[in-house]
């Protein structure tokens, strides 16, 4: 595990290019997740290889320059822009005189520090001890074999014995997240037998996700200009103007290579994205990488499965380039992206509008007349949130005007025995 005291330190960066674009990090987003890990950045040192070096990475003169600096700034840590293997880490902090940490484990703080639920909670502790485990590696301490009355011969190294005690843990884990999992999908299966249409909110980090979320429910979210603000999922469940019921589920942000590790932990957080109805895939339109950010996204849907779902663009800020909100259509007429600004409220109606139109297929939308003798049907309507519009007439008839899923409609008919049909005025 990580020492939060330790991390909220001064540190180097460093920044290396290659040639192939695959092995390239942003330079921007490294020092955006130091801030958001509460690390005071000191310098950035930056070079270009044609490849890695296998023992410092970044190869001897360079590991050179960067011993300076940390003498020279007396900064207690570097961070790498990149993953470096255990013997890589173990060099470099022989050279440098101070902690090492590379991206994928300066990500896995930011998330145990973000981590407010108890199954978050978890998630987070399984990625880390997963990532530990592959970094064990051999030291003179290591080697050191128990032994004692009973206990002599080859013994367990103090290497083995963390691997064993990493291990068991993992176990643990895993069985505590099974079970909060089990927990999760019960309320999911209460979500899909109401037939309330499940809207996911998913995108790069720092798009805006919690902002929109928090402008659409009326909730208060913890929203920030920081990357992974937030972590927990949260599901709201509101009704919109001439539709019905909804659940909004605000999720965990992406990020370019995020570790393995931490997909796997996350996945039954992530059911949420795969199981919803609609995704709203946030984007951040003022951001240069717009284009490659989106890619990154769809790249993590797909390994969760949850690239099929239909899916509405959401480009947001467009305020900052001083845009007009507006609705995109694809041949058909139907929205394919929304212009808006999460921050100030600006196409937010249009928003809505592009949702209904989107789910309005698979809604009924009917006018009935209820005698009072059937004044318990009407408070199983209000009951489901379903009432648009209500009135009495001279003779005490209440007219409904009602929206809700096909299926709903379908079973409550079932249940009525056919009743609720002699009740319909028009569709």
């Amino acid at each position: 595990m990580f020492d939060r005291e330790t991390l909220a330190e001064q540190a180097i960066l460093v920044h290396v290019f290659f040639p192939q674009e695959s092995a390239c990090e942003d330079l921007h987003e490294l020092q955006m997740l130091v801030s958001s890990a509460g690390v005071a950045e000191l310098a950035v040192v930056s070079c270009s290889r044609s490849s890695i070096d296998a023992r410092l990475f970044i190869g001897s003169g360079k590991a050179l320059e960067v011993a300076q600096q940390v003498a020279d700034l007396a900064a207690t840590m570097v961070i790498f822009n990149h993953a470096l293997s255990p013997a890589q880490t173990r060099n470099l902090e022989r050279v440098f005189q101070c902690r090492v940490i590379d991206r994928t484990t300066l990500i896995l703080d930011i998330f145990a520090q973000r981590a407010r639920s108890y199954e978050g909670k978890l998630q987070v502790e399984l990625a880390q001890l997963k990532h530990l485990a592959s970094r064990l590696i051999r030291g003179f301490d290591n080697e050191r074999q128990k032994g004692g009355i009973g206990l002599r011969g080859p013994g367990e190294t103090q290497l083995e014995t963390d691997r064993r005690l990493l291990r068991d843990r993992i176990a643990a884990l895993h069985q505590k997240l099974e079970k909060v999992g089990k927990q999760r999908e019960q309320g999911r299966k209460a979500r899909q037998r109401a037939e309330i249409p499940v809207i996911s909110l998913v995108g790069y980090t720092n798009a805006g996700k919690s902002t929109l979320f928090n402008r659409l429910t009326q909730s208060e979210v913890y929203a920030a200009d920081q990357l992974f603000a937030t972590l927990d999922p949260t599901l709201r469940q509101i009704r919109l103007a001439d539709f019905g019921q909804l659940i909004f589920a605000d999720t965990v942000g992406f990020i370019r290579h995020l570790p393995h590790d931490l997909v796997a932990a996350f996945k039954s957080t992530l059911q949420e994205s795969r199981e919803a109805d609609l995704q709203l895939h946030v984007i951040d339109l003022a951001d240069p990488r717009l284009e490659d950010n989106v890619k990154q996204v769809q790249k993590v849907l797909h390994e969760i499965e949850a690239d099929d779902l239909p899916q509405l663009f959401v480009y947001n800020k467009i305020d900052v380039l001083q845009q007009n909100a507006r609705i995109e259509y694809d041949e058909s007429g139907m929205p394919v992206a929304v212009y808006l600004s999460a921050q100030s409220g600006d196409g937010l109606n249009l928003l809505t509008e592009a949702i209904v139109s989107l789910l309005s297929d698979s809604y009924q939308r009917l006018n009935l007349a209820l005698p009072p003798d059937a004044a318990s049907w009407r408070a199983r309507f209000h009951e489901m949130g379903a009432v648009q519009q209500e009135h009495f007439d001279e003779q005490g008839i209440c007219l409904l005007q009602i929206a809700l899923a096909k299926p709903q409609w379908e079973r409550l008919l079932k249940q009525s025995d056919g009743l609720l049909q002699n009740f319909i005025v028009s569709t």
